[in-house]
């Protein structure tokens, strides 16, 4: 608007100077010229508005180790937990690790199939976890370094793909489970035999749990390896909100992929947020599972929540255009926008009718800002170097606030007064 403000000013000057024809006809020439200009100005400002894409700047970052990729596997909670671990160890001073994801899987596959069996099928056997299968299975199991038992290998990739391994072992476990058994099987010592068949299985496509491996010229048993880190389980606490149970005590999250029933505290949402930026501007990062099944969380390194009620206001705004899009549009094309910040009412409602689920989790390492100022998290995925950030995610603090089920923490990444509230020591 301002260039056409100029532009008549300038046609008003001219048009006093007509006694000299001379200047007139200069005049009218470089009055075509600016115009030509500014029109062209005008139609790159125009085209930069309608195709402006993010642009972020770090505020705080705390390292991570490298991006992986769960590939055909359904073991998100199992790759961000153990990127945590990892995080925790650089945090701590202690170098970086690498740890065998299949070694967690393969144990809490095993776990999980006998609660199947025990609760009559009750309990679903599958792929999914939480970040507590991770946090018990480390400190019951131990860890394993990535080198002693690779994903794919067995069957001659280097990317996990438990398609087939689900296929085969989800059928023996139903039918374990679901069958119309009077009692099960065992051998002379007691074992239940559909226990070494399912075992059996995890060998073949897993491979197997090895019980010493040499690591930096020293061997050592999945155990002493997690106790020569200095990792303690019980640091680390898991937190929610929501309503259906008093703030500042311990529930256990109804989630299919809860089934070991660990315990989350409980905080009021703005407590819960205040949560995520102590963490990382102390210098943690953060466990984070969330709904990815929102539109808002793009396939290409963006999440972000568009408050659609805003549309109306929006009209011919980049915002209302981003709304018309197909839900694959828009998937592939974030734009900066108004976005909705939610209630604490509208949180519990998501949760309650299923609009809110325990799809992905994640790991949060940072915080960065949009061109406009907008604060998001960064985040480290499971699903190789896509994306337009190479693997990397920016989720908006509108998003997170919505959409996350539970995170992990390490206990002192808590504010104090928070702390205190919950009782933690």
């Amino acid at each position: 608007m301002l260039k056409f403000r100029y532009l008549t000013n300038f046609h008003y000057l001219c048009g006093r100077r007509e006694k000299n024809n001379n200047l007139i006809q200069t005049e009218t020439i470089m009055t075509k010229k600016i115009f030509s200009l500014a029109l062209a100005g005008l139609m790159a400002f125009g085209a930069t508005a309608q195709n402006e894409e993010f642009v972020f700047t770090t505020v705080k970052e705390n390292p991570i180790t490298s991006i992986k990729n769960q590939n055909r596997a359904g073991t998100c909670w199992c790759y961000s937990s153990l990127s945590f671990i990892e995080s925790e160890l650089l945090r701590m001073g202690k170098g970086e690790y690498d740890f065998s994801e299949m070694y967690i899987v393969y144990n809490t596959y095993l776990d999980r199939a006998d609660k199947a069996v025990r609760t009559h099928g009750d309990i679903s056997f599958s792929q999914g976890g939480s970040f507590y299968d991770v946090i018990y299975g480390m400190d019951k199991f131990g860890l394993v370094p990535e080198a002693e038992m690779r994903p794919g290998v067995m069957y001659g990739e280097t990317l996990s793909n438990h398609n087939e391994l689900s296929a085969v072992s989800d059928a023996v476990v139903a039918a374990i489970a679901k069958g119309k058994h009077s009692k099960l099987q065992s051998d002379s010592e007691g074992n239940m035999l559909w226990k070494k068949v399912v075992e059996a299985i995890h060998d073949i496509y897993l491979g197997v749990r090895p019980e010493k491996f040499t690591y930096n010229g020293k061997e050592y048993t999945p155990k002493s390896f997690y106790e020569s880190t200095g990792l303690n389980a019980s640091d680390y606490v898991s937190l929610t909100s929501y309503t259906h149970y008093p703030f500042y005590s311990q529930f256990v999250i109804e989630v299919q992929d809860n089934w070991r029933w660990g315990l989350s505290y409980n905080l009021p949402i703005d407590e819960f947020m205040e949560v995520f930026d102590n963490a990382i501007m102390e210098g943690y990062t953060i466990a984070w599972g969330s709904d990815v099944s929102e539109s808002g969380f793009t396939r290409n390194g963006v999440a972000i929540m568009p408050d659609k009620t805003k549309s109306a206001d929006l009209e011919g705004s980049d915002m209302a255009k981003w709304l018309k899009l197909s839900e694959e549009e828009k998937k592939n094309t974030p734009k900066p926008s108004t976005e909705k910040w939610c209630t604490q009412e509208e949180r519990q409602l998501a949760y309650d009718n299923w609009e809110t689920t325990d799809d992905h989790g994640m790991l949060i390492y940072g915080i960065a800002k949009d061109q406009n100022g907008a604060e998001y998290y960064m985040v480290k995925n499971s699903w190789g170097e896509s994306g337009a950030y190479k693997g990397i995610w920016y989720a908006s603090k509108a998003f997170v606030r919505y959409k996350t089920m539970n995170i992990v923490v390490h206990k002192d990444a808590l504010p104090k007064d928070i702390r205190k509230k919950l009782g933690i020591k």
